[in-house]
Parts: structure tokens; sequence; C-alpha cells
């Protein structure tokens, strides 16, 4: 990017794109009808990423981005030019959360927790809703939908959940085992919250 200008380097990406990590890292592109492709990532962000790809794309096509380690993830092509594509994960995500029914009463909370994906450190975020079958928390490092994640609050044992949708930084979990009526009391008093 021409840091004096703020225009891009390369042509197509959408103007509302926020700040990207340079990246180097090889993976897999999906496209509808099953074939895959072997990609490089050139740059990436919560919302998007940059690509180099063998294949021809066109904008508006979905495709599932997978690299090894990290999980797959639906994206949109924003734009294609020369073997260079963006992808933008939002729309895609979107478009494929399906609703999540409610098993029990959500409690709005704020408290922190422990989190920790599989093979990654654990980290302190915030929970934002908690009931008997899982919780809303912020995430740091984006989980894909059906990874399992350990949850600690504290003074409880580690609880494992499954990512049920991820919007933005936020992920709903389930608890793979419910958490007691009773146990649940204790710990909301114990972080102050009441039901909303």
């Amino acid at each position: 990017m021409d840091v004096q200008k703020g225009q891009p380097d390369q042509p197509g990406p959408p103007e509302r794109r926020r700040e990207r990590r340079r990246v180097s890292m090889r993976g897999h592109m999906v496209r509808d009808g099953g074939a895959t492709h072997v990609i490089d990532l050139t740059d990436l962000n919560y919302g998007g990423c940059g690509i180099r790809t063998p294949v021809e794309l066109t904008p508006g096509e979905t495709v599932t981005l997978s690299v090894l380690g990290r999980g797959s993830i639906p994206a949109e092509v924003r734009w294609y030019d020369e073997g260079r594509a963006g992808l933008d994960f939002e729309p895609a995500i979107a478009a494929s959360r399906k609703p999540v029914e409610r098993r029990s009463l959500r409690v709005d909370v704020t408290a922190e927790i422990g989190l920790r994906a599989l093979g990654r450190n654990s980290y302190r975020t915030t929970v934002q809703d908690l009931s008997t079958d899982g919780c809303k928390v912020e995430v740091i490092e984006r989980p894909g939908v059906g990874d399992t994640m350990s949850v600690k609050f504290d003074g409880l044992e580690v609880m494992e959940a499954d990512v049920a949708w991820l919007e933005g930084h936020v992920a709903g979990l389930l608890f793979k085992n419910r958490m007691h009526p009773a146990v649940l009391d204790l710990l909301l008093r114990r972080i102050g919250a009441v039901a909303s």
C-alpha cells in the first residue's frame, strides 16, 4: 500500500478493507462442486485474506478456505486479478450460520474465563452470557464451527465445549456436558450476575 496516498498497490480490493497482517501460509481452497486447489495466503485479518491462486476466480463466488492446523472457513471472493484474489469471510459466515435453538435461559454476565483451543495456548477472555448449556465468549484466536474449546471458570473444573457459531470476534459455545443448575446458580452468585 502506498502509505502517502493510502491507495492499494494492487487492483480491486474493497475500499472498506481493514488492515491486514502479511503472512506466508500454504492452504487449500475448495470451490463449489468439490474442486480443490492449493493456494498461498499472503495477508490476513479477522474479516478476510489475500491469496495467490492457480485458477481464475469470479467475484461473488463462495469457496471454503482451509489451512493445516488452523481449520477451515467459508469465504466470498471479493476481487480477482492475475492469480491474486481477495476473500471476505463475513458474508459467507453470515450466510452459512444456522439459527441456534436455545435450550435454556441465558443470563447476561460480564466475567473473565480461561479459554483454550486444542493445541493452542490458553488465554483470558470475557464471557458475555451463560446458561447450563453454553455461553457466548469473545475470541482472540478464531476457531472453526465445530471445534472443541476448553473453558475454565474460576473455582470450577475445566469444561469442554463445541463452537456452535461465530460472528466476528464472538463465538457461541455449547457445553459437551450440561452444567448442573445448582452449579450455575453458585457461579452466577459468585460473579454477581442476575437474570435478564
